[in-house]
């Protein structure tokens, strides 16, 4: 089977673990009745709903989520949900905008161009993740030495997310990892010219993003190796391409993994 981000799904006799915190949620009702978040979301959702081909009755982030459970199970295998998720993300902006940032911004202003990333992206993404702080973070700077000759370290731009709504409201780490982590990562990368990593904590349901931090391979990333959580509602397995167990629901599948 293809490499997939889910290692143990919530299917009978598989590994699952607890994650994220016990106490209950926290409200989102003064991010819900911004209009400036609330435009951001009806955008979002109506460009998910175009990738798609399905729409909620619902309203509000309840529908989003519904919206978004059908785009983690419609597809066959997780690189065609961090595709689709990916071409989300770019139709989100006009077509000549990133090449237009690459070459006037990313390329002769790296720096500014992590930090005003940063920025944008704590004040206009709450609405998705919920509440947000700008930080620093130390990473790994290869260009830098340190006493004893081995590599030195940097800050650069982070932003915290301080529990994330979309992994909470979704419960499972694929979802996180293939319509979240993987295609924001790739769209900074290939799109924007900007390496960035996400760094998502299944205990606390955090979340750290790393401007400036080339993202690892995805069998070498952390956030990769976990059990599926316990709460996670895609009960079973993605079946295998052309293949349908008999009485399967398609909203009942773990976007996790392609069977072998």
């Amino acid at each position: 089977a293809p490499f997939t981000p889910c290692r143990a799904l919530s299917s009978p006799g598989r590994e699952t673990r607890q994650a994220g915190p016990q106490d209950p949620s926290p409200s989102y009702e003064d991010i819900d009745n911004n209009p400036i978040n609330a435009l951001f979301m009806e955008l979002f959702r109506r460009k998910v709903v175009e990738n798609v081909g399905f729409d909620s009755p619902l309203e509000g982030y309840p529908g989003l989520m519904e919206v978004t459970k059908v785009l983690n199970t419609r597809f066959k295998t997780s690189d065609e949900v961090k595709a689709v998720s990916k071409r989300v993300l770019v139709s989100l902006f006009p077509s000549w905008l990133p090449p237009a940032f690459r070459a006037m911004f990313a390329r002769p202003f790296p720096e500014f161009s992590l930090a005003m990333n940063a920025v944008v992206t704590a004040l206009a993404c709450q609405w998705l993740m919920g509440r947000t702080t700008l930080n620093e973070v130390e990473v790994v700077d290869e260009r830098a030495k340190d006493g004893e000759g081995g590599a030195g370290t940097r800050l650069v731009p982070g932003v915290k997310v301080e529990r994330c709504r979309y992994l909470e409201e979704s419960g499972c780490a694929s979802v996180c990892m293939n319509s979240c982590k993987f295609p924001t990562q790739d769209f900074f990368r290939e799109d924007m010219g900007l390496p960035v990593t996400l760094e998502p904590n299944y205990e606390d349901f955090s979340c750290q993003f790393v401007f400036g931090k080339a993202a690892p391979a995805p069998e070498d990333d952390e956030a990769c190796n976990t059990p599926c959580f316990n709460q996670c509602t895609f009960k079973k397995p993605a079946r295998p391409a052309g293949k349908k167990a008999a009485g399967a629901d398609d909203a009942n599948l773990c976007p996790g993994r392609t069977l072998p």
